[in-house]
């Protein structure tokens, strides 16, 4: 069945207001065949006369008079639905989709998010804890927009990846172990250790870390949540290895902190998709920029 037409409507609304059907006319440009065929086609779809002419002067009929209320909801509803459009398309307004680890939730994204809402009020970031595969699989399907992801990475296509921030790792040592200035694989490896599971970076480049030594330790227990990781470090179930957070809170004073020798980062980047990047992204995009070391 043939939908009604929006067209058809507002020419009933503005024959109504105006009482006239050449004013309305006139008023959108159309001509007065245009204007009568308009309403001959709705009267045909509702199966009843939506007007009454007396006097020179054009009325609804009840039935005009239901279908009336209806329509100027619709175009109402259509003309804001346009706007809202307008707005995200101007990059006003918008939804940003934007995975990221625990770590960079939790003490990188802040002062993004607070500076984008300061900018940007009408943008609204969903975000979601997600580990860079995740990331990288979700902006390849379309349903993510940003993420930020470990590096090095294997290329994707349709996903570009730039480099974004590159922290040290340290060491993270309870405090009554009485840790050297400088942190070693071979005086860590001799310890309980609590360290990220296999399916991350950060445990590929700790790895590396202690392979290149000769040293291959078995963890105590794995972890992604760094947090968590850190209490259990101040409970003395373990030492750990985590990147530096910019804005963390004060490590527990039962927490010693050390770098490590050789030194060991650990890279960041940001990753979008190539095309079809709206300008509530680009802004979001801007507010991490901020945070590039």
């Amino acid at each position: 069945m043939r939908e009604i037409s929006l067209d058809r409507l507002r020419t009933l609304v503005v024959i109504v207001d105006l009482g006239s059907f050449a004013q309305a006319a006139r008023q959108l440009n159309l001509a007065p065949p245009t204007i009568s065929l308009h309403v001959a086609e709705l009267e045909t779809r509702v199966g009843a006369a939506l007007l009454t002419r007396a006097r020179g002067q054009v009325r609804p009929t009840a039935v005009g008079q239901t279908l009336l209320a209806r329509a100027r909801r619709l175009l109402a509803d259509a003309d804001q639905a346009l706007e809202d459009v307008r707005r995200q398309v101007a990059g006003l307004t918008g939804h940003v989709r934007l995975g990221a680890s625990t770590g960079a939730l939790a003490h990188l994204l802040p002062s993004a998010l607070a500076a984008l809402r300061r900018d940007h009020p009408g943008i609204d970031v969903q975000v979601q804890v997600l580990t860079s595969q995740a990331s990288l699989a979700r902006l390849r399907d379309g349903s993510l927009d940003i993420g930020l992801v470990a590096l090095p990475q294997s290329a994707v296509k349709g996903v570009k990846l730039l480099p974004w921030r590159r922290d040290p790792i340290l060491a993270y040592v309870p405090a009554d172990w009485q840790p050297p200035a400088r942190v070693t694989p071979a005086w860590l490896a001799a310890r309980a250790l609590i360290l990220n599971d296999g399916s991350t970076q950060l445990s590929r480049v700790t790895g590396e870390w202690f392979a290149a030594a000769g040293r291959y330790p078995q963890a105590r227990i794995e972890l992604n949540y760094n947090d968590a990781i850190k209490s259990l470090v101040a409970a003395g179930y373990g030492a750990t290895l985590l990147p530096q957070e910019a804005g963390a809170a004060e490590l527990d004073r039962r927490i010693l902190c050390r770098p490590l020798r050789p030194g060991l980062w650990r890279a960041l980047g940001i990753a979008v998709r190539e095309h079809d990047q709206e300008r509530a992204t680009a802004h979001v995009l801007a507010a991490l920029e901020h945070l590039r070391q």
